[in-house]
């Protein structure tokens, strides 16, 4: 327990907003962009659903409070099953609402909707779908080891939607998700392509260096402007290339996650593919 305690501690950005916030002022101050991520997964039962999305609301406004005095800059990212998806989809629906709403009125906060199991795609996908008319300050995460990410793509950018592009890292058969590293970030540069001849703002989310070189390369030689799209990883992963890649000109994003519920998601995060288990360890140390 202790020790994953001490392994939580360098991913997770303590328990209480607050402590979030801290985190953010200090990447912000770095010249580094955040989103906050309230830890949680699979709600079960109503109450608890509706609970999640009034603590996104209140997070949302406290993160528009601290932005112009403060210089937080900074959006959130969420799962639908936190909303209530597990329950009925009218639930997740009407609190997803909710949360856009009023980010909307916060100076128009983004709001990026994760990316869950491959049960999850096609229904995180259509509820997209459903709110991006109403709201222009949402986007979708999609996964590259997902042999459907290519027509996912483009069928989100139809919907002249925001996409963060990720390798993945749930476990899934072989029959719907490539398997060997060189055919996911082969499949990665494809659809980075697509992003990239695209003229909506997207995110690259990946730790994996060698394929940051390969994604910057790709961007290169189509022309993309290094302000025209913006790279992420998650708080606490290679924390020395961060200033790095900010001092060459590019947009830098971390993802920060926080809250109570670390212990499952940290636990569920390392039992779900035994890659994660050395992705955590290789970067613990680093």
């Amino acid at each position: 327990m202790r020790l994953l305690t001490k392994m939580a501690s360098r991913f997770v950005a303590g328990e209480t907003p607050e402590e979030a916030l801290q985190v953010v002022k200090t990447l912000n101050g770095n010249q580094i962009l955040t989103t906050l991520d309230i830890l949680g997964e699979n709600v079960t039962d109503k109450d608890g659903a509706i609970k999640l999305t009034n603590d996104y609301c209140n997070l949302i406004t406290l993160l528009h409070q601290q932005l112009k005095p403060q210089n937080v800059i900074g959006n959130v990212s969420l799962k639908l099953t936190m909303l209530g998806l597990d329950i009925s989809s009218d639930l997740a629906y009407s609190n997803l609402q909710k949360i856009l709403t009023v980010a909307k009125e916060c100076n128009n906060t983004f709001v990026r909707i994760d990316m869950e199991g491959s049960d999850y795609t096609s229904k995180t996908l259509n509820m997209f779908y459903k709110v991006r008319p109403d709201f222009n300050n949402v986007g979708i995460v999609l996964q590259a080891y997902l042999k459907r990410t290519m027509e996912d793509i483009k069928e989100v950018l139809k919907h002249q939607g925001s996409i963060r592009l990720c390798k993945g890292a749930y476990k899934e058969p072989e029959e719907i998700a490539y398997k060997s590293m060189i055919d996911i970030r082969d499949n990665f540069i494809k659809c980075c392509e697509l992003l990239f001849n695209d003229s909506t703002y997207h995110a690259i989310a990946t730790h994996d260096r060698k394929l940051i070189d390969r994604v910057l390369d790709k961007a290169k030689i189509l022309n993309k402007s290094k302000k025209s799209f913006e790279l992420q990883m998650l708080y606490g992963m290679k924390r020395r290339a961060w200033a790095k890649l900010v001092q060459e000109g590019y947009f830098f994003r971390v993802y920060v996650p926080f809250g109570t519920d670390w212990l499952p998601y940290f636990t569920r995060r390392l039992l779900e593919r035994k890659e994660n288990i050395l992705f955590v360890l290789g970067n613990l140390f680093t």
